[in-house]
C-alpha cells in the first residue's frame, strides 16, 4: 500500500509519526507540496516537490493515487476526489473520511 501526504499543511508531528510508520513497516511513502521538505534517508520516503500554484498538489496526488491506497489530508476537496478513485483519505486527526461525511 502506498501512502501519499498532502504536505503542505500536514503538522510536523504527523509527519513524523508517517515516518516511524513508513520505516519501520516498510511502507513506501510520499510527500507532495509546493515547497522543498526535509525527509529522512529511507528507500520508502520519498517527496515530491510540484510548482507553485492553486491545487497543484492535490492534482498530482489524484493523478498518481491508485484505489486502496492512502492519503493524509485536511482538504475536503481532495478527500472526495480520493474516494472517488476508491482510495481511503484519513485527516491529520486519523479520521477517516467517508463517501458520505466527506459531502456534508
Amino acid at each position: 500500500m502506498q501512502i501519499w501526504v498532502d504536505a503542505d499543511a500536514c503538522p510536523g508531528v504527523i509527519k513524523e509519526i508517517l515516518f516511524r510508520a513508513a520505516i519501520r513497516h516498510g511502507l513506501p511513502l510520499t510527500l507532495v507540496a509546493n515547497q522543498w521538505l526535509r525527509v529522512p534517508p529511507s528507500p520508502h520516503i520519498r517527496s515530491v516537490q510540484v510548482p507553485q500554484g492553486f491545487d497543484v498538489a492535490d492534482s498530482h496526488i489524484v493523478e498518481q493515487v491508485a484505489a486502496g491506497e492512502l492519503v493524509v489530508t485536511a482538504d475536503i476537496p481532495l478527500a472526495a476526489l480520493v474516494i472517488d478513485k476508491q482510495a481511503f483519505a484519513l485527516n491529520p486527526r486519523g479520521e477517516f473520511y467517508t463517501a458520505e461525511n466527506v459531502r456534508q
